[in-house]
């Protein structure tokens, strides 16, 4: 009997080490977890702007990085929306069509609210007021706006392409007199060397230009008065709303003035 028993027992460990070596051997593998993949950037958090990077004290570059008016208003815009501006440069005249493409969320470079640019894009509230100044030479003829306008007057006036000085001045004077240049300065340039009679630009950018070339000054009386609004596309009716409330945030605690103050100090 102790005997049978014995095996009885022998038989049943047997059997029980068969069973756990056969259950191990079927049990799938545990799969490793799987590596984290980098999180895609979040391109709606990045708000892009066009500008023309020429046009100072709201646009230009200091060691290599684009500063101004413009270039901090938008940065405190995008972060007031939760966002991070990215700065597009280009020539003055493809930034409303860089804003219709979509290539660009906004375009802001001094840029004024006018009838014919309505007809392509909209606009935000105005977060600064520019006048258009005139540059002439020390001792020019044209010593206050009427004498451009005057009867038999014939000077030729160099504007930046595209702005409201080429629009203005065109309308006013006619193209045979406007000379367009894709950069305010090349206008100076040109006026320096006497191939033009004046410059219409706005007026901050003039004070640069009339500080950095000796014998130049800019008149007393201004071209015209207008705003500056931001850029955007038609069909981005849910940004402008956006935009506009961070502007009106903006305005409330004084960071906008605060802004134009550091590079237009008061005189």
């Amino acid at each position: 009997m102790k005997k049978l028993i014995a095996l009885l027992l022998a038989a049943m460990m047997l059997l029980a080490l068969v069973a756990c070596s056969s259950n191990e051997a079927e049990a799938p593998a545990e799969e490793a977890p799987a590596a984290e993949e980098a999180a895609p950037a979040d391109d709606a958090a990045v708000l892009t702007m066009a500008t023309n990077a020429a046009f100072p004290p709201y646009e230009y570059y200091e060691n290599e990085q684009i500063v101004g008016i413009d270039a901090e208003i938008a940065a405190a815009v995008a972060e007031k929306m939760g966002m991070t501006l990215q700065i597009e440069d280009m020539e003055f005249g493809s930034i409303i069509a860089a804003v219709q493409s979509g290539k660009v969320a906004i375009g802001m470079a001094g840029m004024t609210v006018t009838e014919e640019r309505l007809q392509s894009i909209n606009f935000s509230n105005t977060y600064a007021t520019g006048i258009q100044a005139i540059i002439v030479k020390e001792g020019s003829p044209i010593t206050t706006v009427d004498d451009l306008y005057a009867e038999g007057a014939a000077y030729t006036v160099g504007v930046q392409q595209d702005t409201t000085g080429d629009i203005y001045a065109t309308d006013d004077f006619g193209d045979d007199l406007v000379e367009r240049y894709s950069k305010g300065a090349d206008a100076v340039q040109a006026l320096v060397t006497g191939k033009i009679d004046c410059v219409i630009i706005d007026n901050e950018p003039a004070k640069s230009f009339v500080a950095a070339n000796e014998g130049l000054v800019i008149l007393e009386t201004s071209y015209a008065v207008e705003d500056y609004a931001i850029a955007v596309a038609k069909e981005n009716e849910q940004l402008l709303a956006d935009i506009n409330a961070a502007l009106e945030a903006l305005t409330a605690d004084g960071t906008i003035a605060s802004i134009v103050a550091k590079y237009i100090p008061a005189e």
